[in-house]
């Protein structure tokens, strides 16, 4: 067995700022590794979830030029966890605005992994003749099915009932018929204990079912108040629209991408987003190389998920 890849070395962006989007909401953003290599932007998870300085490091910093940034109401980006314009399409033309006025290419590669596979499949779809490759990572295509599996008694809550007995604590029992709009109503109260409470049973069941084995480390990070709270607020807010996609409307739209090399890598024990999207998206997108990882769950970091995560960049890296 070939030894597993893992993160490239720390690095520093050369260059960040902010970006306005419109509808009050500015962009940061950060530029690393080689001006004149091949571009890429990283599509973090969530929604929600923000940028951390790790996921620069899944690139070979000699040989990309690597944009990340924080999407519309998380991380360093402002309003701070707002829902206010802030849907998937919203957020699709936030990345094209970032191609021509911050990286300023022509096309580039698109990676992303949970939610920022979503937003990647939904940013091609619309800008094919933007995109060198596609990376994605743990699928999730939005269909009801995912969320309900996740969301809904009956799913992920089968595997780890005492994380979903947690999940549930903060919503009455005659509320559970309808978990995103009881977590809805406390997400959006004007009472700050409700929502800190409400934010951080949503972000630590998110944060139970993203390992293969438990992580105390990620339990705390998912559940640090401000993480949590944009996590939270935002997911329910995509949630509840069905991010704003048709059923279907991401496996339809693969025909609008079959030309673009691809590479899609999923943990076989993924609890947040199960392999069957994975399967479903290759099926109709043979020409994309699937790795589903037999001993990897969600998490990029998951050593499985990043050594194929790395192979996948470096593998693209000179075309």
């Amino acid at each position: 067995m070939t030894e597993r890849r893992t993160l490239y070395p720390p690095i520093e962006p050369y260059r960040s700022g902010m970006l306005e989007v419109g509808d009050g909401h500015s962009l940061y953003w950060e530029l690393c590794g080689n001006p004149q290599g091949k571009p890429v932007v990283f599509l973090h998870g969530g929604p929600g979830g923000g940028a951390s300085p790790a996921h620069r490091q899944q690139f070979d910093p000699a040989r990309y030029h690597i944009l990340v940034f924080d999407q519309r109401g998380c991380g360093r980006s402002t309003p701070f966890a707002s829902l206010e314009a802030n849907t998937t399409w919203h957020l699709v033309e936030d990345i094209e605005r970032l191609r021509t006025q911050v990286m300023d290419c022509e096309r580039w590669q698109v990676f992303g992994g949970s939610w920022g596979s979503t937003l990647s499949l939904a940013y091609a779809q619309t800008y094919p003749e933007r995109v060198t490759e596609l990376i994605l990572r743990g699928i999730f295509l939005f269909d009801q099915h995912e969320v309900d599996w996740l969301y809904e008694e009956g799913g992920a809550s089968q595997v780890y009932p005492d994380g979903w007995d947690e999940f549930v604590a903060p919503i009455p029992e005659e509320e559970r018929g309808d978990m995103m709009a009881a977590y809805h109503r406390r997400l959006t109260s004007d009472d700050e204990a409700v929502q800190l409470e409400a934010a951080k049973a949503w972000s630590k069941w998110e944060g139970v079912t993203v390992t293969l084995l438990p992580d105390p480390a990620v339990i705390e990070e998912f559940t640090e108040p401000a993480k949590a709270i944009a996590v939270a607020r935002i997911e329910n807010h995509y949630m509840r629209a069905g991010g704003w996609l048709e059923e279907g409307q991401l496996l339809r739209g693969v025909e609008k991408i079959r030309h673009i090399p691809g590479v899609i890598v999923q943990g076989r024990h993924d609890m947040c987003t199960p392999p069957k999207a994975a399967w479903e998206l290759h099926k109709a997108w043979p020409e994309a190389t699937l790795h589903i990882v037999p001993d990897g769950g969600h998490l990029y970091s998951e050593p499985g998920v990043l050594d194929q995560l790395v192979r996948a960049t470096d593998r693209f890296a000179d075309d």
